[in-house]
């Protein structure tokens, strides 16, 4: 596929010095969230290739050029948690998941990854399970979804689910290309498939135990931007892209403990959704941005305002698989986050609900300490 497009990528005269030799030398590209929700990298160079995460060195960037610091203030210190082999550089280059943090020794407000790290290490006995089904949609670099009519739609949504052939997909090419070069970074993708709304894919990462799951969701996104940058394609995660009767994108959520794999494990489940109905309200402030539009009750959504569960039920906040309430065990599917939604604040809210909160972390708290931080670099805050 290609794109009309006024950029130009130059993919294959890039392969001529890719071949290169690097005399030894390793590019370590640092990935890191930004106040936005969106991904920033830098690239270091280092003598070796580290053999863990403790041979790479802690690093910085400009806080106040990405929202995360005030102008007065800007350095903000990366700390890396996770490393991936690099698919675009292939050989002893890697990708390096990185925490945001300041220079007061404190978590950047935006780096939730810290309180959920703290929440599944405290409850590490319940062995949590994740798996992220990431929904999206491809745009053209005008804006509007990949393959449609220009100033027009598509015919209804019905042939395009896991669909084959022209006219039903579009855009497989970037998918193939994802896939691979998510497995070739080691990434716990299993599997991908078009979804109703035409131009609209989605691909899912897990099961994973406790705080990789958010590592590898975030790198994986990290990777889609900079495939779909080489074809001159937009990826948009926005929940609801196309208003009226269309799919809107969400990023549900399956998640499973010890307990509830075990023989009974319905019944953890079922309490499970009793703490769940509690916070459903808090739960819904950190499943991502404009999730309101996306769950009005249609499209297999819940309403935003209410909570309800049910086996096998598409159109419930939390979903539990046929098979496991025949079975008696297994996992539950939450529904309700966007696809924008931040995957270490989904599941360390879950952890947070099922299992209690912990000193030092607060799911729910950080959002609004991210809330808290925009308002302070438009508006200084007075102090006593």
């Amino acid at each position: 596929m290609q794109a009309e497009s006024t950029v130009i990528s130059n993919t294959a005269t890039l392969e001529k010095y890719n071949k290169l030799d690097q005399k030894g030398s390793v590019i370590a590209e640092y990935v890191w969230i930004d106040a936005s929700n969106g991904l920033r990298s830098k690239c270091k160079t280092l003598k070796k290739r580290p053999e863990s995460i403790k041979d790479l060195p802690e690093w910085n960037f400009d806080g106040s050029s990405t929202g995360q610091a005030p102008g007065d203030n800007s350095d903000v210190y990366l700390r890396p948690v996770a490393i991936f082999p690099c698919p675009f550089r292939l050989g002893d280059n890697i990708l390096v998941m990185s925490e945001c943090w300041m220079s007061d020794g404190k978590p950047n407000a935006y780096n939730f990854r810290h309180d959920a790290a703290v929440l599944m290490e405290a409850h590490a006995k319940h062995e949590f399970w994740f798996g992220l089904e990431q929904e999206y949609t491809f745009l053209d670099p005008n804006g509007w979804p990949y393959g449609w009519p220009k100033n027009g739609f598509p015919a209804p949504q019905g042939p395009y689910y896991c669909g084959n052939g022209l006219g039903k997909v579009v855009c497989r090419d970037i998918v193939e290309s994802h896939y691979k070069a998510c497995l070739y970074a080691e990434i716990e993708i299993s599997g991908t498939n078009a979804e109703v709304m035409p131009a609209q894919w989605e691909y899912q990462v897990g099961p994973c135990t406790g705080i990789d799951l958010g590592d590898q969701l975030w790198m994986s996104r990290f990777i889609l931007q900079r495939v779909a940058e080489e074809y001159g394609a937009k990826v948009t995660l926005n929940p609801k892209p196309i208003p009226g009767d269309w799919n809107g994108a969400g990023l549900h959520t399956n998640v499973s403990t010890k307990e509830m794999r075990e023989e009974g494990g319905m019944k953890a489940i079922e309490k499970a959704m009793e703490s769940l109905a509690k916070r459903h309200k808090e739960h819904m402030q950190v499943y991502g941005e404009g999730n309101e539009a996306r769950m009005t009750g249609a499209h297999e959504t819940a309403s935003y305002d209410k909570f309800t569960w049910g086996i096998a039920n598409r159109g419930s906040s939390v979903r539990v698989n046929r098979q496991c309430a025949d079975e008696g065990k297994g996992y539950f599917e939450d529904r309700r986050p966007a696809s924008n939604g931040d995957p270490y604040q989904i599941t360390g809210m879950v952890v947070e609900t099922l299992c209690g909160k912990v000193e030092g972390a607060d799911m729910y708290k950080t959002s609004t300490q991210a809330e808290q931080q925009e308002l302070e670099m438009v508006v200084p805050v007075a102090k006593p």
